[in-house]
């Protein structure tokens, strides 16, 4: 890791500062699969809490989250677990397209980037910002930056008085190929800077 902090602190003063003055960042990490992806679908546009005390819920519910028991359950049950409508439609076709074989998680690890995403974009209601955490979180893809993350965004306005995603998208360039490391960065500044961490 010592590496990689020295280059982005050679690169980018910014990220050296935060290193210097909040530490280094948490590398997250979550298993592969199935239960994964339900649990960032659930993160979508709510706050990280408010996901995983229904990501919880919907566990206790069913002892293990597999695309045969998010079939099987009701909407209705579903809802009581604080699942949106949205999200049970997202939720459930998640689990059709792994039993109809279509999305194959077990693959991931031999696939190209281009590839996951060409497959996880044809599930509802997943976009980019899904699929980048996928990819960082659960394959620990070293060099993604997802820009559609209002931490990300507001931190990089804040940081670098950037306003649009393609003066982001270039201050990211900066930090190939590790931009996966530095977004990590970012967002542990945000949390420190708010107390959250």
């Amino acid at each position: 890791m010592q590496h990689i902090i020295d280059f982005l602190g050679t690169k980018d003063q910014t990220l050296k500062i935060i290193i210097e003055q909040f530490g280094h960042p948490i590398i997250q990490k979550r298993d592969q699969g199935f239960a994964s992806m339900c649990h960032i679908i659930l993160e979508q546009q709510v706050s990280i809490e408010s996901a995983k005390a229904c990501y919880v819920k919907i566990q206790n519910l069913l002892g293990k989250i597999n695309p045969e028991a998010i079939l099987n359950i009701s909407d209705e049950d579903l809802r009581s677990c604080g699942v949106s409508r949205q999200k049970i439609i997202y939720l459930k076709d998640l689990a059709h397209k792994v039993l109809s074989n279509q999305i194959n998680f077990e693959t991931y690890p031999t696939k190209t980037e281009t590839e996951i995403r060409n497959e996880l974009i044809t599930i509802k209601g997943v976009g980019n910002w899904s699929i980048e955490v996928y990819l960082m979180f659960c394959l620990q893809s070293p060099d993604i930056v997802p820009l559609g993350d209002i931490a990300i965004k507001n931190t990089l306005k804040e940081l670098y008085h950037c306003q649009t995603e393609e003066e982001m998208k270039l201050i990211s360039d900066n930090w190939k190929p590790y931009r996966t490391f530095a977004s990590f960065t970012i967002w542990h500044y945000y949390l420190k800077k708010r107390n959250k961490i």
